[in-house]
């Protein structure tokens, strides 16, 4: 069998060693993962959902890219791997590298100004120092072993500040950066101890220009980032403890003394390929169920906010080198495309039966249920919602051996309470409208102020991508929005779809098509009321800064609606006609 020792030595020279290290250090081969009994369906305990035990806010789910290593993605991978739609990854983080040579710099610029548009947040690591920074010594066996002089921290600390500008004047605002990656798994790059961290941490990173992330131990080694949360000095100068989980066991995952001291800082899980890296075996079936499990113990047991893949394109990763989603692609969407940044995970039955793992989220009155059956059989599994009464139509969606993220028919909630069929070896995610928390307000019209025409559906459409066009006032449903409040924004439903009013591909252009999508929590689906003199108001998006317009304003009915830059026009200008 191929593996990733058949590659250039630049391509990441860990990965054969780090293969046989996930083996003996507890992960489960394939060959040895146990059929679960069971060919008729199951019915497991009811999962309770508590809506109002909040636990931590989802930063997101992302990946790696690499140019130097695996070359730079394309146009069309970025959409895939940012876009929130169906057959897309969702991915709302991306890592970068840090070149040891400000010549590299720009080598994964693209795709960052890219993501950066999309609304990601992206983030850096450094693998070494420049080279007039570094001095070799031996550590054990390892003879030209690299680290960082100590006269040349405050260089250093420069260094990363002089990166961070460059991406800022490219149009990158990053949000953080790591001191090292994996500074306990170096031979291929620069060593650090837990005391000479602790010391850039104390001396020099307070200097550093955006949030900052320590010490990305490979094996979420707890004696690297101890002696930081043990370090008020040092404690205060950091911002992400940040780690990675390569063979880490399960019962390694929780972090006892980060509760007890990280008081205001985050926790990120920032580089992992699970269960392994051989060639092909991203789209292993039932495989890549380990990768739903996983996110499911980072997010339940270890609590981390952020979960990032190794490279993103890659055989082994969430994107395939042809730029088709894996099947450890849809394992991630299944979380990355519904649980959006901001949201925060809520209390659920985690494990309600054997071989089930439930995992909810919540962002204003969306839920977000992921639910992971490794089973060979399916089960039958209730959700019950705790403090609602909510009912209504759930999506949901479904991976197993032959579907990707497949969205399913409807489901329906009544009272609080949903039952489902999990089929065998799967994983499914359900969004859920509920009440409490926030407000779901009254039913208005949008009329056009120009021209008076009404925003509805194209045919009264209840799909997603249903376009949103004018219309005569005909009073059909689709003509009435339910203006819900979120946070400082708004989103509005549509009354007969269920629906919510979004962007087309999250795009920031003028002219982009505004259409109705199911309410996943992305930032395109959030609007702002600006109000003008004569009562009406301009309906600005979040994502993209630009008002809801009507493509060159058009009073003829089906015009399209669209968003375009907010230029004073009147032609911009709606009025919210109540209905109820």
């Amino acid at each position: 069998m191929t593996n990733e020792q058949n590659k250039p030595v630049r391509d990441e020279p860990r990965l054969l060693s780090r293969r046989t290290m996930l083996t003996t250090m507890g992960a489960v081969p394939v060959a040895t993962i146990a059929a679960v009994a069971g060919a008729t369906e199951a019915s497991a305990a009811p999962a309770t959902i508590n809506l109002s035990a909040q636990r931590q806010t989802i930063r997101g789910f992302g990946a790696m890219a690499h140019a130097a290593w695996i070359g730079d993605l394309t146009a069309a991978q970025r959409e895939t791997a940012f876009g929130t739609g169906e057959g897309r990854l969702g991915f709302s983080l991306l890592r970068i590298p840090v070149g040891e040579n400000q010549a590299d710099w720009s080598a994964d610029l693209a795709t960052a100004q890219r993501a950066a548009e999309l609304g990601v947040t992206v983030f850096a690591s450094p693998w070494n120092p420049p080279a007039s920074m570094i001095e070799t010594f031996t550590r054990g066996g390892q003879t030209n072993a690299k680290r960082l002089r100590y006269s040349s921290y405050g260089a250093y600390a420069q260094h990363l500040n002089d990166f961070t500008t460059h991406l800022r004047n490219n149009g990158v605002n990053l949000y953080a950066i790591s001191v090292q990656n994996e500074p306990d798994y170096a031979t291929e790059w620069t060593w650090w101890t837990s005391t000479e961290m602790v010391r850039f941490l104390r001396e020099n990173a307070g200097s550093i220009s955006t949030r900052v992330i320590a010490p990305e131990s490979f094996q979420y080694v707890k004696s690297m980032s101890d002696p930081i949360l043990n370090d008020s000095t040092a404690l205060a100068n950091v911002d992400i403890i940040g780690a990675h989980l390569y063979g880490t066991s399960y019962s390694n995952f929780p972090y006892p003394l980060f509760k007890q001291k990280g008081a205001g800082k985050e926790l990120w899980m920032t580089e992992v390929y699970y269960p392994n890296s051989n060639t092909n075996s991203g789209d292993a079936w039932p495989e890549a169920l380990d990768v739903g499990e996983h996110i499911h113990h980072a997010m339940v047991d270890a609590e981390f906010q952020a979960y990032v893949w190794w490279y993103l394109r890659r055989s082994y990763g969430p994107m395939r080198e042809d730029g088709q989603i894996s099947k450890r692609g849809a394992m991630m969407a299944h979380f990355a495309r519904f649980v959006r940044p901001g949201y925060v995970r809520i209390d659920a039955t985690a494990n309600p039966a054997s071989n089930v793992y439930v995992s909810a989220y919540r962002g204003g009155d969306t839920v977000v249920i992921v639910a992971v059956n490794k089973n060979t059989s399916s089960v039958s599994q209730q959700f019950t919602l705790s403090n609602t009464s909510a009912s209504g139509s759930v999506t949901n969606w479904l991976t197993d051996g032959s579907r990707n993220v497949a969205p399913q028919g409807a489901l329906t909630m009544s009272n609080g309470s949903l039952t489902v069929t999990l089929p065998p070896r799967s994983i499914m995610t359900f969004v859920a409208n509920v009440s409490g928390g926030t407000s779901t307000g009254d039913t208005y019209k949008l009329v056009h102020a120009d021209t008076g025409v009404v925003l509805g559906v194209q045919n009264m459409s209840t799909a997603d991508g249903g376009l949103a066009v004018v219309w005569g006032d005909t009073g059909t449903a689709d003509h009435n929005w339910v203006r819900v409040t979120d946070g400082s924004a708004f989103r509005f439903r549509n009354a007969n779809s269920g629906k919510v009013l979004g962007v087309e591909n999250m795009s920031t252009a003028d002219n982009a098509r505004v259409l109705q999508w199911s309410d996943n929590g992305t930032a395109d689906h959030r609007w702002t009321l600006v109000a003008n003199s004569d009562g009406s108001y301009r309906i600005r998006n979040v994502n993209s800064g630009k008002v809801l317009a009507v493509l060159n304003g058009s009073s003829t009915w089906g015009a399209q609606a669209v968003q375009y830059t907010d230029n004073g026009s009147t032609r911009n200008n709606w009025r919210l006609v109540r209905v109820s």
